[in-house]
């Protein structure tokens, strides 16, 4: 739980700032762009949160990328309509229509999550050698 614990509050938090993004902001670059990079971060603390940290953070990382990519090559196939899926949660959860951008939001969400996780480490180790 120890490990844990940091990832669940970073989780918590995070989540409180995507509904405040979905909440307060409309049509500019913050919501369009700005709740996407944050996402990454937001899926990175819970599986990490799950999975007890001590997973390559790395590699958690990428795989959350490929994920977000394919839940967007997902939407833009058209899934929830070709499954007749009305529930208005689930085609927000699920999303309904395809944006490059996003797929560059995704990535650079996962890059700053890796630029992190690398100075976290960077001080970590120092901090272990002095």
């Amino acid at each position: 739980m120890k490990r844990r614990f940091p990832y669940i509050v970073i989780f918590v938090v995070l989540v409180g700032v995507e509904v405040l993004i979905a909440l307060t902001q409309h049509g500019n670059f913050i919501r369009n762009y700005g709740g996407d990079i944050i996402v990454m971060w937001v899926l990175y603390c819970l599986v990490q949160a799950l999975l007890g940290g001590r997973n390559n953070h790395y590699l958690v990382n990428l795989a959350l990328l490929v994920f977000a990519f394919a839940v967007e090559l997902v939407q833009g196939w058209g899934f929830v309509d070709k499954f007749g899926i009305e529930s208005p949660f689930l085609r927000t959860l699920i999303g309904t229509s395809f944006a490059a951008e996003d797929l560059l939001c995704y990535a650079a969400g996962t890059a700053i999550a890796c630029l992190g996780v690398f100075i976290y480490g960077q001080i970590k180790k120092k901090k272990d050698t002095e």
